[in-house]
C-alpha cells in the first residue's frame, strides 16, 4: 500500500536536511538556488505535493483563510453588483497575502452559528447584518478579529463603511428639489424582509444599521424641504434587485401619485426607471456600473477599496481602518 511521500523522504532522495527542505517551501530565501532546485526535482519525481497545509495550521495557529459572513443568500454575493465589488476588493487582499477565502452564509440563525464559530479561518468580515445578530458575540468570542460593513457597532470589532445618514440627507436634498409628493424604496427593516408601505416609519425602529441611518437622512431631507415625514410612503422591499424597485414603484406611483422616490441602492432605483413613468425625480445608491449610463443621480462610495482595507486589517497588514470616502452625481434622473 502506497503511502503520501514526506519532507523526510524528499531530503534522502535530494541529499540534503529536513530542514533546507522545509525552508525551500516556507522560507526560500533561506536556501540556495543550486538547493532549492535539487529538494523540488526530488519532490518532483516522489510525487511531494508540499507541506501539508492543515498541519502546518495547526503548529503555526494560523489558517492562511479569511471567512466573509454573509447575512444575504451566497447566490446574493454572485448576483449583486455591490456585493460583487466588495469581494473582489476582499480578494485583492487575499491574493497579496497567499489568503484563501471561506464564503460563510449567515441567513438560518441555529444552523449557521456553529458554522461561523468553527470555521477554519484567521478572522472574519461581515456583510450586512442586524443589530442583534447572535452571530457577532459568536465571531468575536473566537478571538479572531471581525470587521463588519455598515455596522453595527459591537464590542470587540471594527467597522467599515460610509457616513450613510450625512449621504442620505445630501442625495435626499437633490432628490427632493422639484417634488410635491416624495416617496422612498428602503431596504429592509429586519431580518423578517416584511415588505409593504408604511408612513413615516422611526428610523431606530429598524435592526439593521444602513437602513437605520439612510432612512434617518431621508428624513432629516424631507422635512428641512418642508415635508411632514408622517405622510411620506416608504416602501420596504425584501431583497435589493432590481425587480423589487420595479413593483414598490409601480404601488408608489398608481396608489400615491408619487413624483419623486429616493431609493437605498441604484438597483432598486434602476427597476423604478424601468416603469418609464415621465416627470418622476429618482435617485440611487453606490454608482454601479449601469448608472451612469441611465443618467442615474446617485451615491458614489467604493465597496471595493472597503472590502480590500477591511480584509487587509483583519489579516494584519493595514494598521488601522481609514474612513471611507462618498461623493454624489448628480445626472438627469433628478430635476
Amino acid at each position: 500500500m502506497s503511502t503520501r511521500p514526506t519532507m523526510a523522504d524528499v531530503a534522502v532522495a535530494a541529499g540534503v536536511s529536513t530542514m533546507s527542505v522545509s525552508y525551500t517551501y516556507n522560507q526560500p530565501a533561506r536556501v540556495s538556488e543550486a538547493t532549492r532546485q535539487r529538494v523540488l526535482a526530488a519532490a518532483s519525481t516522489l510525487g511531494y505535493a508540499g507541506p501539508h497545509r492543515a498541519a502546518k495550521a495547526l503548529r503555526s495557529g494560523k489558517t492562511n483563510n479569511l471567512g466573509v459572513v454573509l447575512t444575504e443568500t451566497l447566490t446574493y454575493s454572485f448576483e449583486n453588483p455591490q456585493a460583487r465589488a466588495f469581494l473582489s476588493g476582499i480578494a485583492e487582499a487575499c491574493l497579496d497575502t497567499d489568503t484563501g477565502l471561506v464564503l460563510l452564509p449567515n441567513s438560518r440563525i441555529d444552523a449557521d452559528l456553529a458554522r461561523v464559530r468553527d470555521a477554519h479561518v484567521d478572522g472574519y468580515i461581515v456583510w450586512t447584518t442586524v443589530v442583534d445578530d447572535p452571530m457577532l458575540d459568536t465571531a468575536v468570542a473566537t478571538g479572531k478579529p471581525v470587521c463588519i460593513q455598515g455596522g453595527p457597532a459591537h464590542p470587540g470589532t471594527q467597522i467599515i463603511g460610509i457616513d450613510d445618514t450625512a449621504a442620505a440627507h445630501a442625495i435626499g436634498t437633490i432628490g427632493l428639489a422639484a417634488a410635491e409628493r416624495p416617496a422612498i424604496i428602503s431596504f429592509p427593516r429586519n431580518r423578517d424582509r416584511i415588505t409593504g408601505i408604511v408612513f413615516g416609519p422611526e428610523p431606530r425602529d429598524a435592526t439593521f444599521p444602513v437602513t437605520a441611518a439612510r432612512l434617518a437622512g431621508y428624513r432629516r431631507a424631507v422635512v428641512e424641504m418642508g415635508f411632514g415625514w408622517d405622510r411620506v410612503p416608504v416602501a420596504f422591499v425584501a431583497t435589493n434587485t432590481r425587480a423589487a424597485g420595479t413593483a414598490a414603484a409601480r404601488t408608489l406611483l398608481s396608489e400615491h401619485r408619487v413624483d419623486a422616490i429616493l431609493c437605498s441602492s441604484d438597483d432598486l432605483a434602476l427597476g423604478v426607471l424601468d416603469v418609464g413613468a415621465p416627470g418622476i425625480s429618482v435617485t440611487g445608491w453606490d454608482d454601479s456600473d449601469a448608472a451612469e449610463p441611465a443618467g442615474l443621480t446617485t451615491v458614489a462610495q467604493s465597496l471595493y477599496d472597503q472590502g480590500r482595507d477591511a480584509a487587509r486589517w483583519v489579516l494584519g497588514t493595514l494598521p488601522s481602518i481609514p474612513p471611507a470616502q462618498w461623493s454624489l452625481r448628480i445626472r438627469s434622473s433628478t430635476r
